[in-house]
């Protein structure tokens, strides 16, 4: 009898992808990590979502499996290496779903697919993050010392107290952090053609990181329609509190909820 498989990808995208079986699944869902953030975050979604949605979390390199691997610091490069990861996704209709910088990185991406005459994306939901026009001049927070760099850790809370005192644990993981941070301070945004994607647009209520007045925007990068969704929680209340936001999901992917 042969072991289990708990993970199926394909052997090039083994590295970026994590995910389970669903060969009766009607359409992905890729999801992208917040700053410092891992695949490993999506992951109690799986469940949720399937049997229906097969959720496919991208794993940047520089951390979990990848630890290895140094981290990007270039947008158009992560942008030309997850474009050939979708590519050899294209025989299943696929959305994206992402949080905070992954916001940013499936805004850009599903603009790369276009210009690449790949597939769309069926629709794009956009977590924790304002209209990417606004996204000028974000503060160096890769150039900080660690002592500051961690305090800014705290403020966003999004990482465990006990993880943020573990010295050691924190000099492993503050390289991939930087360089995420990297990517948001040398983010460029560019005018062009609004996609033919509906935009879903998901805020938590007391988020202090991101302002109100920056998430109506995201209407003008979309020909397709743009709905503004508020939850209970700050910045990361979709993994807080993922069950009203796993129905947002379902409901505009057009996926009933399975009785378990």
């Amino acid at each position: 009898m042969h072991a289990q498989v708990l993970y199926e990808q394909r052997p090039a995208d083994s590295a970026w992808i994590q995910t389970r079986p669903l060969p009766g699944a009607r359409l992905r869902l890729f999801c992208f990590p917040f700053a410092g953030g891992s695949a490993g975050s999506f992951m109690p979604w799986f469940a949720k979502l399937a049997p229906s949605i097969q959720l496919c979390a991208i794993q940047l390199p520089g951390r979990g499996a990848r630890f290895g691997e140094p981290p990007l610091h270039d947008f158009a490069q992560l942008l030309e290496q997850l474009g050939q990861v979708i590519a050899r996704h294209d025989d299943r209709p696929y959305a994206f779903f992402g949080h905070s910088l992954g916001a940013l990185v499936a805004f850009e991406l599903a603009h790369h697919c276009v210009r690449r005459g790949l597939a769309s994306p069926r629709h794009l939901f956009v977590s924790a993050s304002g209209a990417p026009r606004h996204r000028v001049g974000a503060p160096r927070y890769d150039l900080l010392s660690d002592g500051e760099l961690l305090i800014k850790l705290r403020d966003y809370a999004g990482t465990p107290p006990e993880v943020l005192s573990n010295q050691e644990l924190m000099a492993l993981l503050l390289p991939a952090i930087r360089a995420d941070f990297a990517l948001l301070s040398r983010y460029r945004y560019q005018q062009r053609p609004r996609l033919d994607v509906p935009i879903s647009v998901l805020a938590g209520h007391d988020d202090a990181h991101v302002g109100e007045e920056t998430l109506h925007d995201w209407q003008t990068e979309t020909r397709a329609g743009c709905e503004l969704h508020g939850f209970e929680g700050g910045h990361f209340f979709a993994f807080e509190q993922p069950d009203p936001v796993l129905e947002l999901v379902r409901r505009r992917l057009g996926v009933a909820k399975t009785v378990s």
